[in-house]
């Protein structure tokens, strides 16, 4: 998952939950725990924590990895729809890492065909063949 290429998540759903309670607005504390849970196998409690996390508001980095993962288990549950929504939200947020922007559109193209638009398929294909070859990115990327 996307959480694997930015950083790892600390501590454990009981912790976190307890965050959570004393601070139902914490959205990084639903992020957090979205990432464990995704970790252990629970993709529905990850699905609605980040989506929670999303609801309340996320910092930018934060917000694409979220998306990020959310579509990636809403395709892996069937919700093709949904992960077509999630990968458009991260290539919308123009991601300056290449290998964000380019799985973004690669996952897209996977949904996409999965709904039967093979033309939006190709093109998202054809886009991150691009990307990875013509965009500048950041110093060190």
């Amino acid at each position: 998952m996307l959480k694997d290429a930015l950083g790892s998540y600390r501590g454990s759903v009981r912790e976190i939950s307890r965050l959570i309670d004393a601070d139902p607005d914490n959205a990084d504390a639903y992020f957090n725990r979205a990432g464990i849970r995704s970790a252990e196998g629970d993709q529905a409690g990850a699905l609605r924590d980040f989506s929670m996390a999303l609801r309340i508001g996320l910092r930018y980095r934060e917000s694409i990895v979220a998306y990020g993962n959310r579509g990636i288990i809403r395709f892996e549950l069937g919700d093709y729809r949904g992960a077509d929504e999630d990968f458009s939200a991260v290539i919308d947020r123009k991601p300056r890492q290449k290998t964000l922007m380019r799985a973004a559109l690669m996952h897209r193209s996977a949904a996409r065909e999965k709904l039967g638009d093979g033309g939006g398929a190709a093109a998202d294909r054809m886009l991150a063949s691009l990307w990875s070859s013509n965009q500048p990115t950041k110093e060190g990327e």
